[in-house]
């Protein structure tokens, strides 16, 4: 199985060079537990084998079903995965088999596998309806666009404590297809990472079938743009507006992941942006700079980047700095002039009268714009109040860093951590919805 097709007449073509192939390959050896083998009744708890399992899942499309199967190998050296309960709605996830005792109650489903491993399968309808302008997960007769987490349900297991999982994902394809995933891709199996948990399970875009990709290292990222043929993918195009903004953003955020593929299709995919764990998906037809001075690709690169999670209420604050930082990255880039910017500026402030509360969820179009605004009132604020030492990057950096999922109460105290006093713009009469802040 191969990424790329022969066929170099019908698509674009971009090899992985041998340093980036050679990286890879050392990742995998650094970061793969080797399995014990064994008796694994035998020895001490000082001498026991890491509590590793493997896990691999095997992806298999059927175009003319606009579905696909899924196949969940375990395979373990003892006991270590006692139980997994998967949230697979009756409705897309069904024909459940395999090893083991499998009990559906609901919309739950148990697997109890064996206790050296065994396997797992399930069916899926890909495509899906996200409104009236368009689909967002597709499965057609050339080619397929849809995320990891449409085929594969989420999970929670019981098992031994500090038990984790070594995951590969792998597909069987259709002859002449080929496919991108958020993973880096060793002759066709993809190592799945995560860093927060122990039962590892693929996420983000996926796109199959006749495709093209064009790959480069920018500021560090290796960043992969991949769409189906025909579908006017303009891959060069977003990689060169990453080439401006990226080291922009780098400067901002030095530990950007080493990752981030971007997915792109035209009709009848909706006609939008959507980001996932180290991958976005944009439609083909999405300008890489509206007239109004903003660009989708760059918000939703923001968001990827940024990954950090919020209290209920409070998507104002993610989408208001991922539109903030899109803006200033085209700023600070060059790629728009400051006059551009002021422009740009003054329509998100008109724009933003047409929201009355920031607080709730999810933030629409005008909420974002008004947080924009509140955004820029707190840069300027901390600029003045540090003599120019601080800025809201000082903020983002914070955020990134703290395990605390963020809401009002908590960006004001990161903020009067940098400026030494509650900041004015954070003041409950400007932030209309949300409830008042806890004053030290």
């Amino acid at each position: 199985m191969k990424r790329f097709s022969a066929r170099n007449d019908r698509r674009e073509r971009s090899q992985t060079p041998p340093a980036a192939l050679l990286r890879r390959l050392l990742f995998v050896l650094l970061v793969t537990p080797v399995m014990a083998c064994g008796d694994p009744n035998s020895g001490t708890a000082d001498d026991d084998p890491a509590p590793v399992y493997e896990t691999v899942y095997r992806v298999t499309p059927y175009p003319s079903q606009a579905g696909v199967t899924v196949e969940l190998e375990l395979r373990q050296p003892k006991r270590l995965l006692r139980e997994v309960r998967f949230r697979a709605p009756a409705t897309r996830f069904t024909d459940f088999e395999g090893d083991g005792e499998i009990e559906r109650d609901g919309d739950t489903l148990r697997w109890s596998p064996p206790k050296r491993g065994g396997k797992l399968r399930w069916k899926v309808t890909v495509t899906h309806k996200r409104n009236a302008s368009g689909y967002d997960a597709m499965l057609g007769e050339t080619w397929g666009l849809f995320r990891a987490e449409d085929i594969v349900p989420s999970a929670a297991t019981r098992g031994v404590q500090g038990a984790y999982s070594d995951t590969r994902l792998v597909f069987d394809l259709p002859p002449s297809w080929s496919v991108v995933t958020e993973y880096a891709d060793l002759e066709g199996v993809f190592l799945v990472v995560s860093e927060t948990r122990r039962f590892k399970q693929p996420k983000g875009w996926i796109v199959m079938g006749d495709i093209g990709v064009r790959r480069e290292q920018i500021a560090g990222v290796e960043v992969a743009v991949a769409g189906p043929v025909k579908n006017g993918v303009r891959r060069l195009d977003m990689l060169a507006l990453l080439n401006w903004t990226l080291p922009e953003l780098a400067r901002v955020l030095p530990e950007l992941p080493p990752l981030i593929t971007i997915v792109s299709a035209a009709d009848p995919m909706w006609r939008g942006g959507l980001s996932a764990p180290a991958s976005l998906y944009i439609h083909a037809d999405r300008p890489l700079l509206s007239e109004n001075g903003t660009s989708t690709l760059l918000h939703e690169i923001m968001h990827v980047v940024l990954d950090f999670s919020k209290t209920k209420d409070h998507d104002w604050i993610v989408e208001g700095l991922a539109e903030f930082y899109s803006l200033e990255l085209l700023r600070r880039s060059g790629t728009i002039s400051r006059p551009r910017f002021d422009i740009a500026r003054e329509k998100q402030k008109e724009w933003s009268r047409s929201s009355d509360r920031l607080c709730g969820s999810p933030s629409s179009g005008a909420t974002t714009a008004r947080a924009v605004m509140v955004f820029m009132e707190l840069d300027r604020e901390i600029r003045r109040k540090t003599d120019g030492r601080s800025n809201l990057d000082d903020v983002v950096s914070a955020i990134v860093s703290t395990a605390e999922d963020i809401d009002v109460d908590v960006l004001d105290r990161i903020v009067s951590g940098i400026i030494g006093e509650n900041p004015d713009a954070l003041h409950i009469d400007k932030l209309p919805g949300c409830r008042k802040m806890e004053q030290p």
